[in-house]
């Protein structure tokens, strides 16, 4: 008889966290073995936990959920790491990955895709939410002649994606006064002077 599928949430929202306990405390094949508000204390036990799959949130108070992953990975080397966050930023996806993460999912993912994305990452798999592997594919699809930095892409990409200065500025954690420096030199070197034509123009040119 097969073994349950062990798992750790790592999630400091206790609402968030409880619901994930039951939905997956609840599914036939899964056991959750504990659960923590922050790295920090999960840290101190975590060892002996012993779980297949973490699934850990990004912003935690303390260590964040990406410089998190390679504590734990050193801590438990053949767990799997499953991120499950409200963040959908470039960056923050590939810096996770880099760091050792096995898959990316944003919390608005259904529960039937989170259980079967548990499994699926202790099998070896590479589970993404669809919106994720779609910025995933984007990003190798870029024009790799683009006189934007990579700051300035992610930057205009979120400017595509409907967003505000200041909620650029939140989600890429830099200050306001960055953003807009960030967003005076896309004009300057697309040539544009405002944002309708920046957009138009980094899509006709495969810039994001």
């Amino acid at each position: 008889m097969n073994r349950n599928i062990q798992v750790t949430i790592i999630e400091d929202d206790d609402t968030i966290r409880n619901g994930y306990s039951f939905l997956i405390g609840n599914t036939e094949g899964y056991e959750v073995v504990s659960s923590y508000c922050s790295y920090e204390s999960a840290a101190l036990k975590i060892a002996n936990d012993k779980p297949d799959v973490i699934l850990l949130d990004i912003e935690m108070p303390g260590t964040n959920g990406i410089d998190a992953i390679p504590k734990l990975k050193k801590l438990l080397p053949h767990v799997y790491i499953l991120i499950l966050t409200v963040y959908e930023s470039e960056k923050l996806i590939f810096e996770a990955l880099a760091n050792g993460a096995a898959g990316y999912l944003t919390k608005n993912t259904p529960s039937a895709k989170i259980i079967e994305s548990i499994k699926e990452v202790k099998e070896g798999g590479g589970p993404m939410s669809i919106n994720i592997a779609k910025m995933v594919i984007r990003s190798f699809q870029k024009n790799q002649e683009s006189p934007l930095s990579k700051r300035e892409t992610q930057i205009l990409e979120q400017v595509c994606n409907g967003k505000s200065r200041s909620q650029i500025a939140k989600e890429l954690f830099i200050d306001l006064e960055t953003v807009r420096s960030h967003i005076k030199n896309i004009y300057v070197k697309l040539d544009v002077n405002s944002r309708a034509d920046a957009i138009k123009t980094a899509r006709e040119n495969k810039l994001i």
